[in-house]
This record gives C-alpha cells, sequence and structure tokens, in this order.
C-alpha cells in the first residue's frame, strides 16, 4: 500500500467507549485525537468534514448517509475484528482507507473458546450449580476430554489460527477450511476441504466475518451434512448461524452442545416473538454456554487493540 500524505496535526475522531491509552499512543505519532464516545449519529454527520480519520468500534455504522460531509477523511479504522459495520463501496468511491484491528484480540477468542468447551465437555456450570444447592453428583457429571478430538476450524486467519495453536496443544487434530487461502497447514492444522469437515469434524468452530456468503451459512442443511453429531462454537458473527437450525439440531442431537458467544440478535431486550421463543428455549437447555459477545474482550486486548491501530495508522500515513 502506498504511503498517504497526511498532515501532522491530523485530527482524529474517535466515536467509540477505547482504552485511555488510545490517546496519548496517537499524539506520540503526530495526530489530535477527539475523544467523543457518547457522540449521537447526527452529531457525527454533522461534524465529519473537520476529520481526516475516524475510529469506531461496534456501535456506529458507516454508510453513505454517514460519510456524506467527510470531505477531508482519509481512514476509518475498527478497535476490533472484522469491518462488516463498514460499507466497503462507498469508503473505496471516496478514496477512504479502510482498516480493523483483527491481530489484537486474537489469544482473547483463542482462549475464550477453549475455557467454553472445557466449560462445556465438564459439565462445569451444572456441577458448580448443583455443589452450591447441596447435591454431590459425580457420575451425573462425568465429562469429556477434548484429547483425540477432530475439531474443524472454518477461517483460519488470525482468530482461527490462534484457536488452532490452542486446541493442538489439547491434542486435537484441526482441520482447517479457508476460502481465501490456500497452502497454509502447519504444524497446528491441516488445510481441508469443507468436505473432510463434514465427514470426519466432532466440533465445529467458526472464525470467519459477516459478508454475504457467509449471512446464515450455518442452516439446517449445512449442519445436516455432518456425518458425526457435533459441538457448535460461534465466536464470530451471531448472523452467520440460524439460530433456529441449531436449536434443531440440539433437539434432534446433531448437535451434542453449543458454544454461543454471539447471537443473530444481540439486544434482547429487542427480540421478536420468534426470536424470544427461539432464545427462551435455548436458555433451558443445559447443552448450551452462552457469552455476550466477550470472546476477544480481556483487558489485554483492549489495549493491545489500541497498539495494532497505531500500527496500521503508522504504516499506513508516516
Amino acid at each position: 500500500m502506498d504511503t498517504i500524505k497526511l498532515g501532522k496535526q491530523g485530527s482524529v475522531l474517535i466515536v467509540d467507549e477505547m482504552h485511555v491509552s488510545l490517546m496519548p499512543m496517537l499524539e506520540k505519532i503526530g495526530f489530535v485525537p477527539d475523544y467523543q464516545p457518547k457522540i449521537k449519529r447526527q452529531e457525527i454527520i454533522e461534524i465529519l468534514g473537520n476529520y481526516e480519520g475516524m475510529l469506531i468500534r461496534s456501535k456506529t455504522r458507516v454508510d453513505e448517509e454517514l460519510l456524506k460531509n467527510a470531505s477531508q477523511l482519509k481512514f476509518i479504522g475498527r478497535a476490533g475484528a472484522g469491518i462488516d459495520l463498514i460499507d466497503e463501496q462507498i469508503t473505496a468511491q471516496r478514496g477512504i482507507h479502510v482498516f480493523a484491528a483483527n491481530e489484537g484480540n486474537r489469544v482473547a477468542v483463542a482462549e475464550h473458546v477453549i475455557g467454553m468447551l472445557l466449560v462445556l465437555f465438564n459439565n462445569l456450570l451444572i456441577a458448580d450449580r448443583q455443589v452450591r444447592e447441596g447435591k454431590w453428583l459425580r457420575e451425573e457429571n462425568r465429562g469429556y476430554e477434548l484429547l483425540g478430538k477432530t475439531v474443524g476450524i472454518i477461517g483460519y486467519g488470525n482468530n482461527g489460527s490462534e484457536t488452532a495453536k490452542r486446541l493442538a496443544a489439547f491434542g486435537c487434530k484441526v482441520l482447517a477450511y479457508d476460502k481465501y487461502k490456500v497452502g497454509f497447514s502447519d504444524e497446528y492444522a491441516t488445510e481441508a476441504t469443507m468436505q473432510d469437515i463434514f465427514d470426519k469434524a466432532d466440533i465445529l468452530s467458526l472464525h470467519i466475518p459477516l459478508t454475504k456468503e457467509t449471512f446464515q451459512l450455518v442452516n439446517r442443511e449445512f449442519l445436516d451434512s455432518f456425518a458425526n453429531n457435533i459441538y457448535f462454537v460461534n465466536a464470530s458473527r451471531g448472523e452467520v448461524a440460524v439460530l433456529d437450525a441449531v436449536l434443531e439440531g440440539l433437539n434432534s442431537g446433531k448437535i451434542r452442545g453449543a458454544c454461543l458467544d454471539v447471537l443473530e440478535n444481540e439486544k434482547l431486550s429487542q427480540l421478536s416473538p420468534t426470536q424470544k421463543e427461539t432464545f427462551d428455549a435455548l436458555t433451558k437447555s443445559e447443552k448450551v454456554i452462552f457469552t455476550p459477545h466477550i470472546a476477544g474482550w480481556t483487558h489485554e486486548s483492549y489495549v493491545r487493540i489500541n497498539e495494532v491501530l497505531i500500527e496500521k495508522i503508522q504504516a499506513m500515513f508516516i
């Protein structure tokens, strides 16, 4: 990528909550941060023409309307993994460079996936609750080991490859499929086709962005393609998996257990009647582990994401 000429006093609008380390990091490389985490969308539209950079996290959708006054904007960075909130066609037309801090939370995501699987395999939530209730049920809580399991990973980027390292350390055989990569087999994972994963996987873990191609990828037909009954992990984007299909798989036994860090609709107070019915049924299942989209949400990743953003801004503009 060609280096872009940007004034040393370029102003950067920060429209989401960020770790406080970001501001001195920006100042150190010659930028003027304007931290407005509570700013409203209409306010962004009105003032964005005054800035050469904008940093977002998860609340701000970047589309043609938002950018209509952004005559000076040179870049948009997302403090997290994935850029599905950003209309790349519009930004490309305007010559705005877009990047995310995908590398910043890969360790956090990988550790979270392992943690959820261990909790599920060893009945940790169930056993903890029972002991607190005065029940000492050993045989009923006999668990399973990760050792020897075949894990299918879809998406072998930052998060997928980091997760594979940890799964390999537990003695898993990891098969990885990535539509946009070839020749990526390494000591942790073997490059595979989707058919290989359908035929051999005991566990499926998603590490893919939300795109038109991946939207509702995991549906009934997809799940029925697996030869084995599987454990399902989604720490990518909720819209990649149809929750009705996940619930049906749990009820039929095709899904032995599910670890869900993300949901199709994460605004739980705004679920449609159908979504609420499905969600309520999932919450009643002891085969499901939920977390509130925190797979990449550690104290360490909060700082590391800023470091990655700064590295990319420096590489592009300094």
